[in-house]
């Protein structure tokens, strides 16, 4: 037996010198493309493409000290739950990052290795692979890897691909992704994600391409021996671990804009600009609904309404007075894009001077050229036929159907992303941030079709809103969305949008549409969309528009809630729509009720998926603990499953005991209309929790560079459920713009009456509106408002209810301070200040 070695620590898969640089700018930006073809290819590095490399000079790439090599066989343990495999029969192993695998330098994780027998033997904290040392491929015949998924042990036998696209077989696989829900009605397959009941994944990246040193993407170099190159996840049931590993490996999600939050409207129709101004928008003001992005489709272009690349003057006569209108609406406008152009547009002209050559033709409704992306001067070309519109102001391009025949035929890349990624990039040259929304996760393939290329979507969530598309609006289609957002967060990327009311169907039922508009509350993206159909609140007069107005309202106070969980996905790899088996995975029924889910950790959802104007029941599992619903303020214990009956005004929504939903208090048009001074605490009773409330300035990368802050918000509650505390603590961070004062709206949810209510140590009175607190017993709600006070300086809120009067406490106490209910409001002060002052040193709060 080979004596045994211990490693405690060390940057485990660290890559030296200036590579290693390069892995840090990787981390924290969009991963920039060059079109090598092969290492050394000649680049440009013009600011108008999206072509440029990291700029660092050429390195010397060195194998990591604790890498595990056993003749072809390499192994690197990068964290308890996740080791890179890697077997190479001509010795050449790879130490420079892939398209998908962007960073091996991780803390590192505390290993033992030994040989025995034959078999190498390397154990961590949460699992033990072993690998018979035969010379030969991995397979399940050489390779085995124990460890526990919940209360069972799992004996893994991973096996890499078998090179035809598929991916590794992943017993037990919870679902992920296909390329879209084109032509959907409700449930179809889908393609494996990360996350498995078995409790691991093997992710095969032997053929993706590599960033060579100087950030440039290249093929990997031919072999005419065996090569395997794949990442064991054994999370087991932890699985919020499987996606933080997935996360530090393939690179952070983007973090979207903050008005992305918000509401967006589009439609497939031949809106001009007169209608946009004179009727849509107005409409949004006047209704008091916000809107956030105006995405204006197809038929704005000319001279081909498909694929023109100039403005249709009849619809739009001024192209720049419209932008500048939408701009001060507070609206970010995006484009529909089709990638090809007609050869009677008066712009390819230019393309043929730029390439000195006439383009293919394509596969679209009409007469049309198509690019080949792999050719740089025909993606400069492509590119810069987007340039004037965004000059006038455009935000964001919708990459729709793609691509009519273009292509990009990039060895070692997934089609949609590498095409993606190029949009994102060139956001971020505009100094945005840069993202795109199209289909993603495959190539450009018939409609419908969901071919997976062997480089899967593991790099999509770098660049992409992932767009479902085409659906067709059904009762069936409905939680079939919502399950799928879910799922596809096990590919890693947080962000989905669907056409809310589906795109297919010209006018829905009301009962229909209202549910629509309630799961799209809750969703990452809430876009209305639909193929000439009717998706506006006002096209259903009645309970159905009131329903939809109010949870468009609420979909637009929720952006600090959501802006904070899509910080947490960027920090963590969790997603903002959450399945209930990664906070439950021990229960069936966090399995089985699959149109549920967490928004964040705190909110539980189920839509409603069934007709009726009237009050519809819907059965409801709730996970262990006590949930207060949002709307009504009935509690509910766990776990177990109850009937919760809502009509179109409200729906099945519930905050966790101890949790905190922020919200924005004041109503705006849009997101950036003017800074967030006011905030509401939505706390349910009857736990202790905590959130922590994500800002900066909302747009631009100055977050990468310090430029943000967090407020920690607790909530403690003990003597029995008599006795809560609120402590919003001092904002940690600087950004320009940061609110120097905000007034606080506490509003704790399934409480008694209360018998005394403090702000900072003082007492507060009942006041109606205002500075001060309300109860309302219907829904058992205690609000308590407080005046505008500085954010850099921590607010606490206590109240008290039976024989305890209220819950004293400030910046310097170091413990909770209670006070007899007998006790005259001067009395309690007085003792409030003499215990203070016998605390001895103070302690305040940072």
């Amino acid at each position: 037996m080979e004596g045994r070695r211990r490693c405690h620590h060390g940057l485990v898969g660290r890559v030296a010198g200036t590579v290693g640089r390069a892995l840090a700018l990787l981390m924290t930006t969009v991963l920039p493309l060059s079109m090598a073809g092969s290492p050394g290819a000649g680049v440009s590095t013009a600011a108008t493409t999206p072509t440029s490399v990291l700029s660092v000079p050429p390195g010397r790439a060195r194998a990591p000290e604790e890498a595990i090599v056993d003749g072809p066989t390499r192994f690197m343990v990068l964290s308890p739950t996740l080791v890179r495999l890697e077997y190479a029969r001509d010795g050449r192993f790879e130490d420079r990052p892939s398209f998908n695998a962007v960073n091996r330098d991780f803390p590192g994780a505390a290993f033992d290795t030994w040989v025995e027998d034959g078999t190498r033997v390397i154990r961590t904290e949460r699992l033990t692979l072993r690998h018979r040392q035969d010379g030969e491929p991995f397979g399940p015949d050489n390779l085995s890897v124990d460890l526990t998924a919940g209360d069972r042990a799992v004996t893994a036998r991973p096996s890499f691909a078998d090179g035809t696209g598929a991916g590794a077989p992943s017993p037990g696989n919870l679902g992920g992704w296909r390329r879209s829900l084109d032509l959907a009605s409700g449930p179809v397959p889908l393609h494996d994600g990360l996350l498995s009941r078995e409790g691991w994944y093997l992710l095969d990246d032997s053929r993706t391409a590599l960033v060579a040193e100087d950030g440039s993407l290249v093929p990997r170099a031919p072999r005419d021996r065996p090569y395997q190159d794949g990442y064991f996840f054994g999370y087991g049931h932890d699985y919020r671990q499987g996606l933080r590993d997935l996360r530090d490996l393939t690179g952070p999600p983007m973090l979207l804009p903050r008005w992305a939050f918000g509401n967006w409207f589009s439609r497939y129709h031949p809106y001009s600009a007169a209608n946009f101004q004179q009727d849509v928008v107005p409409r949004f003001r006047a209704r008091r609904v916000p809107l956030d992005v105006l995405v204006v489709d197809t038929d704005y272009k000319s001279p081909d309404p498909w694929n023109g690349w100039n403005w249709n003057r009849k619809l739009f006569p001024d192209p720049a007075g419209f932008l500048t209108w939408a701009r001060k609406q507070g609206l970010r406008v995006a484009l529909n894009i089709h990638n090809s152009i007609s050869p009677r547009d008066p712009k390819y002209a230019q393309v043929r001077a730029m390439l000195g050559k006439d383009l293919p033709k394509g596969d679209c409704p009409t007469e049309c050229h198509v690019f080949d992306w792999a050719d740089e001067q025909q993606l400069r070309a492509y590119f810069e036929l987007h340039r004037p519109f965004e000059d006038q102001g455009v935000r964001l391009w919708w990459n729709d159907w793609c691509c009519d025949g273009s292509r990009a035929d990039i060895e070692g890349v997934t089609p949609d992303t590498w095409l993606n990624a190029q949009y994102a990039l060139r956001d971020e040259k505009r100094g945005f941030r840069g993202f795109t929304y199209a289909r993603g996760g495959s190539g450009f393939t018939g409609y419908g079709e969901s071919q997976q290329y062997p480089q899967g979507p593991w790099a999509e969530h770098r660049y992409n809103i992932h767009f479902t598309a085409d659906t067709n609006s059904s009762w069936e289609l409905l939680p079939f969305a919502a399950f799928y957002t879910a799922a596809h967060g096990n590919t890693g990327n947080p962000y989905v949008t669907h056409d809310i009311g589906a795109h297919n169907a010209e006018k829905l039922p009301d009962d229909l549409y209202a549910r629509w508009i309630q799961l799209g509350t809750f969703q990452p993206i809430l876009r209305l969309h639909s193929n000439h159909g009717l998706r506006l609140p006002w096209d259903y007069p009645g309970p159905a528009q009131e329903s939809a107005e109010a949870f468009l309202r609420l979909r637009s106070s929720l952006v600090p809630y959501s802006y904070s969980l899509a910080r947490q996905a960027h920090d963590t790899g969790l997603p903002i729509v959450r399945p209930l088996y990664l906070n439950y995975p021990e229960h069936d029924e966090a399995y089985s009720h699959k149109h549920e889910f967490l928004y964040g950790d705190d909110v539980l959802v189920a839509p409603v998926t069934r007709p009726g104007t009237g009050a519809v029941d819907t059965p409801v599992w709730f996970p262990p603990g006590t949930w207060v619903d949002y709307f009504t303020g009935r509690r509910h214990t766990g776990p177990g499953t109850a009937t919760v009956s809502a009509d179109l005004s409200r729906m099945p929504v519930f905050l966790r005991a101890g949790g905190v939903l922020p919200t924005r208090s004041d109503y705006v048009d849009h997101s950036d209309q003017r800074p967030m001074t006011a905030v509401t605490l939505d706390v349910a009773a009857g736990g202790s929790g905590s959130f922590d409330l994500y800002e900066d300035a909302g747009e631009g990368l100055g977050y990468r560079h310090g430029q943000h802050a967090t407020t920690p918000i607790r909530y403690h509650q003990d003597n029995g459920r008599q006795t809560g505390n609120l402590t919003i603590g001092a904002a940690q961070g600087h950004y320009p713009g940061q609110v120097a004062k905000r007034a606080w709206t506490a509003r704790f949810r399934d409480v008694d009456p209360p018998t005394g209510v403090w702000v900072n140590g003082a007492g507060v009175g009942q006041s109606a509106s205002g500075p001060g607190y309300s109860y309302d017993p219907a829904s058992r709600t205690l609000t308590v408002r407080t005046a505008p006070v500085p954010t850099a300086r921590a607010t606490t809120v206590g109240f008290a209810v039976g024989k305890i009067s209220s819950l004293l406490s400030c910046s310097q106490c170091s413990q909770p301070i209670t006070v007899p209910v007998e006790q005259a409001l001067p009395a309690r002060v007085e003792r409030l200040d003499s215990l203070l002052r016998h605390q001895g040193p103070t302690r305040r709060a940072h």
